[in-house]
């Protein structure tokens, strides 16, 4: 029996799976990250504890599955985006700890720099450019924003606030990387990043697939600090033999919702599928054709592999499995898997509606001042109600994503194969199908991204001969299918809720009281 193994970094954890030619998990470990705050709006991850989780992962995998490590015949890996870290490129040493996907220590610099002359003027030349040339290059540089999700900005503050790190860069002895990046230089040296990765940075560009001349000159980013740029699955080198005893070749690394699409089987354009973790990314395979988007989805690659390279559509909603954590924190449950059952127990809400915005709304309504809140609470208000409408606004969220893919692209959807903790709860997925009219395919293992660099890994290393072969070893859970007499319901009930997101949109600017993203506003009023 030959294995092949799978290593997944989240934002929250860490998972180390050995897979078999079935693509049957038979050991695995799971450890959790320490996220660190050292300032309000700061999120960030030690490297050297983050490396002693990830060695420790893989250790208790091999020592309790009982795996001679000579059988896995190679190693995929998964991580974050978007997080990053610096270090010198010839001590090997780091300049500060990562700054993570959800620090927000750049917003002020966000909105100062989308708000300035610069930008519009570069925004008005592209909108330009596009009329004559009809490029989507130039479409999508015509409502170009910053985000505090991606990294641009925030590698602009490390280097205006990190000491000696600029200095560094100038004499070229600073290197760049992401996760995912960071992670191949310690197990092979190379200074590196896949397609799929380095387009989530925000400084790549999925048009021409380089960095992006226009933001490294706009921005004073030094070139020498990033990392070559390489196909998804290859040869990136082989494991030190100290980890697993024996060299394992490294054949795949790839962003996580990109090993999602991949490990979903969404192979073709117009294959759709939807992670719900700690937040919640909407994908869909766009092929060979980057999209231009004007609502705030965002154009990714997904796989470079020789000549094949497909894009990815994405569109996100940053706050879902933290709401629900949130509710249990706050004590207004006890176990997370109760939630799916409260909610049912009510036929509705009650007129409740809750806006999630802990991290501001992205597209395609994007105001990171909202402001998270409830709405319509009264005497009759239970707990159940309350639930309901938490679960129901992750599945608002995703209506709107939806409703925007379907204005932006071309292809008919029929089906939404899903994955992410969240989606093991069947009240959520119920009503994902009866609010987008598509029939909602949940797998029996919910990780998504280990079975992608899995599947990749192993089809590089010979596993596995092809893709079809791949299609017939997923397995699925359930399909939930909509009811249309539901369907009706949530689309009054989308529309009562869109009206409630106009409440709670640019509070910070509207309000005399600046509130924070992780400020809860409550309004007790009902709409007429």
């Amino acid at each position: 029996m030959r294995y092949v193994a799978a290593l997944d970094v989240g934002t929250t954890t860490v998972r180390f799976h050995i897979l078999n030619e079935k693509a049957i998990t038979v050991a695995s470990s799971t450890e959790k990250i320490n996220l660190i705050y050292p300032e309000p709006g700061f999120v960030e991850i030690d490297p050297d504890q983050l490396w002693g989780i990830i060695i420790k992962v893989i250790k208790d995998t091999l020592d309790h599955g009982g795996i001679d490590p000579k059988d896995i015949a190679c190693v995929g890996i998964s991580s974050q985006r978007a997080s990053f870290i610096t270090w010198n490129i010839k001590s090997g040493k780091y300049y500060h700890k990562f700054i993570t996907w959800k620090d927000q220590r750049a917003a002020t610099l966000v909105e100062e720099w989308n708000r300035s002359i610069t930008m519009k003027g570069l925004r008005m030349g592209a909108s330009i450019l596009y009329t004559f040339t009809r490029k989507k290059r130039f479409l999508a540089g015509s409502v170009l924003k910053f985000m505090n999700m991606q990294v641009t900005l925030k590698l602009v503050w490390a280097l205006q606030n990190i000491p000696n790190l600029r200095e560094a860069a100038y004499n070229e002895e600073v290197a760049f990387g992401g996760v995912d990046c960071w992670l191949l230089y310690k197990l092979t040296g190379r200074h590196i990043m896949d397609v799929s990765s380095a387009s989530a940075t925000g400084i790549f560009d999925p048009f021409t697939m380089e960095w992006a001349d226009w933001a490294l000159n706009l921005l004073k980013l030094p070139r020498s600090i990033f990392p070559e740029v390489v196909d998804t699955a290859g040869n990136f080198g082989v494991t030190p033999e100290n980890i697993f005893g024996v060299e394992i070749p490294i054949c795949c690394s790839m962003a996580d919702q990109a090993a999602s699409l991949f490990g979903s089987g969404c192979f073709k354009p117009g294959d759709l599928k939807i992670t719900m973790g700690t937040g919640t990314f909407v994908n869909v395979n766009t092929g060979q054709q980057p999209h231009a988007s004007v609502a705030g989805l965002y154009p990714v690659v997904g796989w470079r592999i020789g000549k094949e390279l497909i894009y990815i559509a994405e569109g996100s909603s940053s706050d879902t499995g933290i709401l629900i954590e949130w509710t249990k924190s706050i004590g207004l449950i006890d176990n997370i898997s109760e939630t799916s059952d409260a909610a049912n127990s009510v036929n509705d809400t009650d007129g409740v509606y809750f806006v999630p915005a802990f991290s501001g709304l992205q597209a395609p309504i994007n105001d990171y001042t909202a402001a998270t809140g409830f709405f319509g609470l009264k005497p009759t208000t239970r707990k159940e109600h309350i639930i309901r409408s938490l679960l129901e606004s992750l599945v608002f969220r995703i209506q709107l994503l939806h409703e925007c893919l379907c204005k932006e692209t071309s292809f008919t959807y029929q089906r939404i194969k899903i994955d992410g903790g969240v989606s093991k709860n069947d009240f959520v997925m119920q009503s994902l199908a009866d609010s987008t009219g598509l029939e909602v395919e949940r797998p029996v293992s919910v990780e998504m991204s280990i079975l992608g660099v899995a599947f990749l890994a192993g089809l590089q290393c010979g596993l596995w001969k092809n893709r079809e072969e791949l299609l017939e070893l997923r397995q699925t859970d359930r399909i939930f299918k909509p009811n249309e007499e539901s369907r009706l319901s949530y689309q009054y009930a989308l529309t009562q809720w869109k009206r409630v997101v106009e409440r709670f949109k640019n509070c910070i600017k509207h309000l005399s009281c600046r509130l924070g993203h992780n400020s809860i506003l409550v309004e007790n009023r009902e709409y007429e």
